[in-house]
């Protein structure tokens, strides 16, 4: 990612945000801690960057129409910019958590989202990692819209893919025009993924990434949009822009991935029109994972799942790859959210019958 000059004067932590709420009623049920490693993690950051930086909290998190409540979790006491939090459903199907970290760099230019909503009677669950480059702008814009505009779209339960194709596309529009002012061209990735009911949809535009384990089979359900995939190569080229070598193939020289949100000055090539993935839920599927390629530079897929499935608390594994990102030499930030599947429980929680 590129490093915003204009940033340096800030360490910014952001931890995104996670609203819970129905139609006529909002309930915050979001926690949020640091994890013990975090400790000697805070410890190396302080060290390397104690003199002339400041720190803040940048919740960005306010109520939207009175429906959305958003939660910043707790800051690490020593300033490490980590933070995890964890969740379970009501009906004992799921349980998710997440973990962000800043890492390296000087600047946290990751954000996610997640919330949970009943829409005329159907539970849905939406969960997204949005990577930032060139500047933060770009992935808070995300956070702070994606999703509202996606459960706004009048065909959102009746043709959940079309309604986010066309979110995509819109929210990177509504990006642009709120931007056209600014002196600036940031960008962002976008990894989501989408449950009605048992039904998942994942969306990627960037190269985030989501993967989904089958009976501790690690399966992506997102292909990195990066400008040396053929397919990619052969639009862009067909739209009259360039791909070059600049220590990794670039769109123009410039940007090292073929699909972005914002980045106006590439739009006509770089495109946030998203690549969808659908399946259904089954017995055999036991873990989601989504992440920034702060994880997936150096961790593989199937070490991703192998290390998913160690810990029975999601929030535990998110924690674990983060944790295991930065040991194995990331040098971006670092940001994933884990979510378990508990069919047996789901079972459980029935009412009994007399």
């Amino acid at each position: 990612m590129v490093l915003c000059k204009s940033c340096l004067r800030n360490v910014i932590v952001q931890a995104g945000h996670i609203g819970a709420f129905t139609r006529k009623a909002v309930q915050l049920r979001s926690t949020g801690k640091s994890f013990d490693a975090g400790l000697s993690l805070a410890n190396w950051w302080n060290r390397q960057f104690r003199t002339g930086l400041r720190m803040m909290i940048d919740t960005g998190a306010t109520a939207k129409q009175g429906l959305i409540v958003d939660g910043l979790p707790e800051k690490d006491e020593e300033g490490s910019g980590y933070s995890s939090g964890g969740w379970k459903s009501e009906d004992g199907k799921l349980s998710w958590g997440y973990s962000s970290f800043r890492g390296k760099r000087m600047t946290m230019e990751d954000f996610y989202d997640i919330k949970t909503a009943k829409i005329d009677g159907q539970t849905v669950c939406l969960f997204g990692i949005f990577d930032g480059h060139g500047g933060s702008r770009a992935a808070e814009y995300l956070k702070e819209h994606l999703f509202e505009n996606l459960m706004k779209h009048p065909q959102f339960l009746t043709d959940t893919k079309l309604a986010i194709s066309e979110s995509y596309k819109q929210t990177d529009s509504d990006f642009l025009d709120s931007e056209r002012e600014l002196y600036r061209d940031d960008g962002s990735t976008a990894s989501t993924a989408v449950l009605v009911g048992n039904h998942l949809y994942v969306a990627n535009v960037g190269d985030s990434r989501t993967i989904i384990s089958k009976d501790g089979i690690a399966i992506p359900l997102s292909e990195d949009h990066k400008p040396n995939r053929s397919d990619e190569r052969k639009r862009i080229e067909n739209a009259g822009g360039v791909i070059m070598w600049a220590g990794t193939w670039r769109v123009g020289g410039v940007l090292a991935m073929s699909r972005a949100f914002g980045n106006r000055m590439l739009k006509q090539f770089v495109v946030a029109e998203p690549e969808i993935q659908d399946l259904e839920i089954d017995v055999e599927f036991e873990l989601l994972v989504l992440a920034s390629d702060g994880l997936w530079d150096v961790v593989p897929n199937e070490d991703a799942v192998s290390l998913a499935r160690e810990e029975e608390e999601p929030e535990a594994a998110a924690q674990k790859l983060t944790e295991v990102a930065f040991t194995r030499g990331s040098a971006d930030n670092i940001t994933c959210i884990v979510v378990r599947f508990h069919h047996d429980k789901a079972v459980a929680s029935s009412p009994q019958q007399d």
